[in-house]
């Protein structure tokens, strides 16, 4: 995975003297050109997918601050998460313009709101909540309401909603209707909840991100002297991401910017998929009419896809309806052909998850690497049956979206060692004779329970080895691009990233939702769960709503640079009635599909673009009737349950000592073939083993996990260790 820049992480830093200005303006193709020498005035840069806009927009400032014609203290460049603004900050820095500003909005208004806060109000500025979801709850309790875990994060979703948007909670109920918002509770009580949580925050001397958006918006308009020493300090702005600027956001913008014009802002309204936290693209395609003047440069040629990949996406949204589809951009990719989307139809979500393990197999063994690979899906629930697929594969996966980098406890127990390092300097003996900086690194963080080798299995013990390595890349990376950085260097380095949250990479599949894909692209891509409910969602019913339901789908396309798979499952678990229908948004687009009417129900494990037969044999699956706990009888879904064939909180009958031959028999294994025990056996495979301690072949055969290539290799084995011998002997028996 890697954010969508051609660029290294750490690229080798340019001197401000080196070169004139015209060298940064070289490589850049006539539209990015256009931008980057558009200095003054109004600037829209209608830019999508894959098209250089932050190479572009990079570009312009670097070349503005090389030429003398912006200071780089003088401009503030603004985007929407950490990563890309560290990103930004990055190449600015290799382009010979280190002293400019990249921050997201909340970064930029919390450090004014931190320096003017004493002068405006007196006093320290309140602490920021950490946990909303935490108060949100306390706030419920005092309401007498009673929230599950869905509608505390719904309900703290309407609080940022109405925030974002300037409604305060009297408000709310009338707001919330006119914007036809599916609220989560009765909209009264969450007016009342609203209330109670601002009320809490109040009593507790606290502000949460979007107060800091709202108190910086206050200061500015109630005191002239501090926004015109803002205005004196920034003259020049640029906004990225501007289709997903909020009402908020954009007063902030108004108030940073004064009756001045000097603002580039760079959007894709094609790509607006957050209007349900307030972002609007309003501000994007109202832009001539505010500036009537404004240049507007539209960057159309794709750097990133292939023409098939291209093609898909523009006809996506040739289907579109609404005003941002009135604005759509037609890419024309500048890439080499590669191969055909692949669309596939299973069964069943559990066939789905082993058709997409196989196919991801399938390109590691080519060569591709696992952290070029993702699998994103609608929602983050559906994430669970793809971790057990890829896990029985043995292919190493990452969860993005989950706890972030730097609150992980290994991971700030390695920068504290770290920079405990690097003030030793040269009296640590960790690092006697340990002249290079990478090596340093692993010196230290062996000390922290780093490894060379990663451990077994696919739990706890692997993501935090798999955190310390990205430590590790990292560092190699920063010594590659900074000849002659030291252990210091590396730690500053570590800290503004901390500050920024802009985490390094964790090698492995990605697994993600389309919104937290967005930003990120891969060499291989898999969307997931393509199916009318899922994608558009059962809760967007408005025109409105759906067509963002299929710029969400543009956007997980988009993402893929080469490889691109579509696929879904006619049912939920096996033997399911096969009631779904594909996506709506492929109708006319998947092979043997009309513009009108979606298929009705094909064969399970059809495909419906080329692939090979190996593929089409995975899909295959016998049609049984629905999977039920072998204890109590329920229909299993969880693909932990599936596996055991039993609810996980139902009692076991698993033979312990079984269990544990077994697990010691995988360890052996994995040594002798230098892989995860995981790739050998997961554990809940080993429990299903144990379990159902079966007698032969077609006994053990019918055990989620073991079919196929593992039971070839490994079925004599297992029956030998359940029967009580000793593996070697299956051997022999074979012989």
């Amino acid at each position: 995975m890697t954010a969508a820049t051609p660029f290294p992480s750490f690229p080798a830093g340019a001197d401000d003297s080196a070169g004139s200005a015209d060298a940064v303006l070289l490589g850049l193709d006539p539209e990015q050109r256009e931008v980057a020498t558009t200095l003054r005035g109004p600037v829209c840069v209608l830019a999508g997918a894959g098209t250089g806009k932050t190479r572009a927009i990079t570009h312009r400032i670097a070349y503005g601050v090389r030429s003398g014609q912006l200071m780089p203290a003088s401009v503030l460049a603004v985007t929407f998460t950490n990563r890309a603004a560290g990103e930004m900050r990055g190449r600015l820095r290799a382009l010979g313009a280190g002293g400019v500003q990249a921050r997201t909005f909340h970064s930029a208004a919390l450090r004014q709101l931190q320096y003017f806060w004493p002068r405006a109000v007196g006093g320290q500025l309140p602490r920021l909540v950490e946990r909303k979801a935490q108060l949100v709850n306390e706030a419920a309790a005092r309401c007498r309401l009673r929230l599950d875990r869905s509608e505390l994060r719904d309900v703290t979703g309407e609080i940022e909603w109405a925030k974002v948007t300037q409604t305060v909670p009297a408000d709310y109920p009338a707001a919330a209707l006119k914007a036809g918002r599916e609220a989560p509770r009765d909209m009264a009580e969450i007016a009342q909840l609203y209330g109670v949580y601002e009320q809490l925050k109040r009593e507790r001397v606290m502000i949460d991100f979007e107060d800091v958006l709202l108190l910086t918006v206050g200061i500015l308009q109630d005191r002239h002297d501090i926004a015109e020493q803002i205005r004196a300090q920034y003259q020049h702005f640029v906004v990225d991401e501007y289709q997903d600027v909020s009402p908020l956001q954009q007063r902030l913008l108004e108030l940073w910017l004064g009756d001045r014009d000097d603002l580039c802002v760079v959007g894709d309204a094609s790509q607006t998929i957050y209007s349900f936290t307030g972002a609007t693209p309003d501000h994007l395609l109202d832009f001539r009419i505010r500036h009537p003047h404004a240049t507007v440069v539209k960057l159309v040629r794709d750097y990133r896809s292939t023409p098939q990949v291209v093609h898909l996406a523009n006809g996506l949204l040739s289907q579109a309806a609404g005003r941002a589809a009135a604005h759509r951009l037609e890419l024309v990719s500048q890439r080499e052909p590669g191969p055909d989307p692949v669309y596939a139809e299973y069964a069943d979500e559990p066939a789905e998850a082993e058709g997409v393990a196989a196919r991801i197999r399938s390109l590691i063994a080519a060569g591709v690497p696992a952290g070029e690979i993702a699998v994103l899906f609608r929602i983050n629930a559906q994430s669970e049956v793809y971790e057990q697929a890829l896990a029985d594969a043995g292919v190493p996966y990452q969860l993005r979206g989950a706890e972030r980098f730097f609150e992980r406890a290994e991971v700030q127990k390695a920068l504290l060692a770290l920079r405990g390092a690097a003030r030793s300097a040269g009296n640590d003996p960790l690092l006697d004779d340990v002249v290079e900086l990478g090596a340093q690194v692993r010196a230290v963080l062996s000390a922290t329970g780093w490894t060379a080798e990663p451990p077994a299995g696919s739990g706890a013990a692997r993501e935090q080895w798999e955190s310390l390595a990205a430590l590790v890349r990292l560092a190699e990376d920063f010594a590659r691009a900074r000849p002659g950085a030291t252990l210091a260097d590396l730690a500053v380095e570590l800290e503004e990233r901390r500050a920024a949250q802009h985490a390094p990479t964790v090698q492995g599949v990605t697994l993600a939702s389309l919104h937290a894909a967005k930003g990120l692209e891969w060499d291989a891509v898999f969307l997931v769960g393509l199916t009318d409910g899922m994608l558009p969602i059962t809760y967007a019913r408005t025109d409105d709503q759906i067509e963002e339901e299929r710029r969400l789908l543009y956007v997980g396309v988009t993402r893929a640079r080469q490889h691109l798979g579509l696929s879904w499952a006619l049912s939920r678990s096996p033997g399911g009635r096969a009631s779904r229908r594909p996506s709506r948004f492929l109708n006319g687009l998947r092979p043997g599909s009309g513009a009108l009417a979606a298929r009705a129900g094909a064969p399970a494990g059809r495909e419906t673009s080329r692939g090979d037969a190996s593929e089409r044999e995975v899909r295959r699956r016998t049609r049984r009737g629905p999977a039920r706990c072998r204890v109590c009888g329920r229909t299993l879904t969880a693909a932990g349950d599936l596996k055991l064939m039993r609810c996980e909180d139902c009692p076991s009958d698993m033979n312990e000592g079984l269990y544990e031959r077994l697990r010691e028999w995988r360890a052996t294994q994995a040594r002798e073939q230098k892989v995860p025990a995981y790739c050998v056996f997961t554990d809940k495979t080993l429990m299903a083993i144990a379990e159902a301690a079966p007698v032969g072949p077609g006994e053990l055969a019918v055990i989620p996990g073991v079919p196929g290539r593992k039971l070839d290799r490994y079925g004599a084995e297992v029956l030998a260790i359940c029967a009580g011998r000793a593996p070697e002997a299956a051997h022999g028996a074979d012989a």
